[in-house]
Parts: C-alpha cells; sequence; structure tokens
C-alpha cells in the first residue's frame, strides 16, 4: 500500500502528501524520481491536450481518495449548479466530505487515515457517531473524537502534533477538547493552486 501510494504521486508528477510526514521528507520518491514509474526522465514527451485534462483529473481524485463513479458524480452536482462557478462548486462538495474535514481539523495526518478514523465509529458529528467518510458537514456542526476513542492508538500523538498545526479559515478547532466546527465558507484557495480545475471542468465536458 505505501508503495502504491507514492506511485500514485510519481504518475501524476506532483506530491499529494497521500503518505502523511512521508511527502515532506528526503525520502519522497517524486523528488528524487519526478517521473511517472517504469519510464526514465529522458523518455517522458509532451502531453497532449486530453492528456493534460486527464492528469488533472487524476490529481484531483487521487488527493480526496476517491474511485471514478463519486468522483464523477461530484463533477455532475457541481455542473447541475451552472454558472461560472462550477470548479468553486466541486471544491465545495470535495471539501464538505466529513473525511476530509476529520483532515483538515488535524484530527488525521492524512486523508487515507482520516477515511479509517470515520469507517471505525471514532467520529461524531454533533454528538451522534457517523460512520459513512462521504457525509457532508454544513456550516454550523461540530465535528469531535467519540467518548471511548480518544485513547486509541491512532490518536496517541494527535496532542503534539496539533501544537504545530493550525486549520483553513474555514474551520475552527478547540485544541485542548479536540471539537471542530464548521464556521465559513469554503473556498477554491484551500486546494492546492496547481491543480487546474477549468481542465477538469474540460474534460467531463467532452
Amino acid at each position: 500500500m505505501s508503495n502504491t501510494k507514492c506511485k500514485t504521486c510519481r504518475r501524476v508528477g506532483q506530491k499529494l502528501f497521500l503518505k502523511e510526514e512521508k511527502c515532506s521528507s528526503i525520502k519522497c520518491p517524486v523528488s528524487r524520481k519526478p517521473y511517472p514509474p517504469g519510464r526514465k526522465a529522458k523518455k517522458m514527451r509532451p502531453l497532449s491536450e486530453y492528456g493534460t485534462q486527464l492528469k488533472e483529473k487524476q490529481k484531483l481524485k487521487f488527493l480526496y481518495g476517491l474511485r471514478e463513479r463519486p468522483f464523477a458524480n461530484y463533477i455532475n452536482d457541481a455542473m447541475k449548479k451552472g454558472g461560472s462557478g462550477i470548479g468553486s462548486s466541486l471544491i465545495c462538495l470535495l471539501e464538505q466530505r466529513l473525511d476530509n474535514v476529520v483532515f483538515r481539523l488535524g484530527l488525521a495526518r492524512s486523508r487515507s487515515l482520516s477515511r479509517q478514523i470515520v469507517s471505525h465509529g471514532h467520529i461524531c458529528v454533533n454528538g451522534r457517531k457517523v460512520t459513512i467518510p462521504s457525509f457532508r458537514v454544513k456550516k454550523g456542526d461540530k465535528i469531535s473524537i467519540r467518548r471511548g476513542s480518544e485513547n486509541k492508538s491512532i490518536f496517541s500523538d494527535l496532542d503534539i502534533w496539533l501544537k504545530k498545526y493550525s486549520p483553513p479559515s474555514w474551520l475552527r478547532l478547540d485544541k485542548d477538547k479536540k471539537i471542530g466546527e464548521v464556521v465559513g465558507k469554503i473556498s477554491p484557495k484551500d486546494i492546492d493552486s496547481s491543480i487546474n480545475l477549468n481542465l477538469i471542468i474540460e474534460f467531463y465536458s467532452r
């Protein structure tokens, strides 16, 4: 699984931070081998228009850890809203996922870990246990670690991690109580600016 995640980042040519702290270390394969698995740097060819669009789509899909069908459903939902803000709508839908919010709050160091935490019943929304990673949160919702789960090994170094972590502006976290709240609006600025949302929309508009 570890090598698979690293190969995913190499395939799209960008760090997607799927491996927690390893992506920020000198051991990151993307830094050492900045080309797709199974190829040599000198054999790299320019991408076609379709290939460029596909690569951007894969970046965003892998970033949120989604399979093609659910990702395409988010695209369709964003397109149904129409207007010039399809990209913004898409980001809002993705960022509102509970597994993403747990990650953004700093209660997990990666989206894959946050998905596991949610699925195993360690997270509550407004005091009620939620085990669906795709559960959509809204402004005013409070996210917390379920009582009885605080002492699980998966949270063993959480206090140390949170001392150096700050959530995005649309979230607020009480680091002592480990309770987060959705307090604002989500912006495309909240994701990696190197991802071209317009190319992704064009890919699905073909």
